[in-house]
């Protein structure tokens, strides 16, 4: 089994690694467009077998596609990363180019494979894959819910000082400001948050998580990498492995949720096909009403990639 991960910066060479370690696929090729950087960060990893102990080779590439061939699952990281003070909106012009290029090439040697896009606006470039491609949503989906709900189980985990283990909850909608978490579906080994923390900390924790990637951006000038490649490779075990995982990702939604045409952030059923299932959970009028609110974000910024005229 191989997976490609388009983009050797921080974000790609994360995932490429973590999938490495985690000994599920007979390779990962990672493709970067900058001279030697792939082969370097590639053969690093791969010295680092003999210490963390897995047999994953790991193939570098510099903009040959070709070393991709046969990948079941591609990874899409290319893109410019968010600066201090740019907003994810304002990537869409520059990213959405390369999104459609790099999965346009993908396809001439993985016509079969499964993408998870992780470059930014990341609903919009999910929907910019998807129109590349012409595959059906199924196989095409965005890496979000997890990255953000993981945020938001560390921040509660560190609140309450607890093990992060136990905490399970469930985001949903855009990613970024705009994204519902749901207190209500929050549990920490079953018990539910609200029981374990006063409304205010809790609303805080929200509104963090929110802002969340943007924390990152002001403290290190650059995106995160270490939380969003892991969140990556979790997605990436749960197709390999088929493991039929209950996980958010950014999805293409037909009439679910009462939304139509629309890549946003939903619990699904992730396996061996990809998504094999798009859970409707019971939402209350204030839930559904900060989902639709945030499907018009969204939505804002697909209308501007129709606007571009790229397809």
């Amino acid at each position: 089994m191989k997976v490609s991960v388009i983009g050797a910066g921080h974000v790609g060479a994360t995932v490429a690694n973590v999938i490495a370690e985690k000994d599920i696929v007979n390779e990962v090729v990672i493709l970067d467009v900058v001279e030697n950087q792939s082969e370097g960060k590639a053969l690093d990893m791969w010295e680092s077998s003999p210490v963390q102990m897995f047999d994953t080779r790991i193939t570098g590439s510099t903009n040959d596609y070709s070393k991709t061939a046969g990948s079941e699952v591609v990874v899409i990281t290319s893109g410019k990363p968010r600066s201090p003070g740019m907003s994810r909106d304002d990537l869409i012009g520059t990213n959405a180019a390369i999104v459609k290029s790099v999965t346009e090439n993908v396809m001439k040697y993985s016509p079969d494979a499964i993408f998870i896009v992780v470059t930014n606006p990341l609903d919009v470039m999910s929907y910019t894959a998807h129109l590349a491609s012409g595959k059906d949503t199924s196989k095409v989906f965005g890496m979000a819910g997890i990255l953000d709900t993981a945020r938001y189980r560390s921040f509660i985990a560190q609140e309450l000082n607890l093990s992060p283990k136990d905490i399970q909850a469930l985001l949903m909608g855009g990613h970024g400001d705009s994204m519902v978490p749901l207190p209500r579906y929050t549990t920490i080994g079953g018990i539910p948050v609200t029981q374990l923390m006063e409304k205010e900390k809790l609303d805080a924790i929200v509104e963090r998580t929110k802002k969340g990637g943007g924390e990152i951006v002001k403290l290190l000038g650059t995106s995160a990498w270490y939380a969003p490649g892991a969140a990556v490779a979790q997605m990436v075990e749960a197709i390999i492995k088929d493991q039929k995982r209950v996980l958010p990702v950014c999805a293409y939604l037909k009439g679910e949720y009462g939304l139509n045409d629309i890549y946003i952030g939903v619990p699904v059923v992730l396996g061996r096909e990809g998504i094999e299932k798009i859970i409707e959970v019971e939402l209350d009028d204030t839930e559904r009403e900060l989902l639709n609110t945030s499907a018009k974000a969204v939505r804002e910024v697909m209308d501007v990639l129709d606007n571009m005229k790229l397809f």
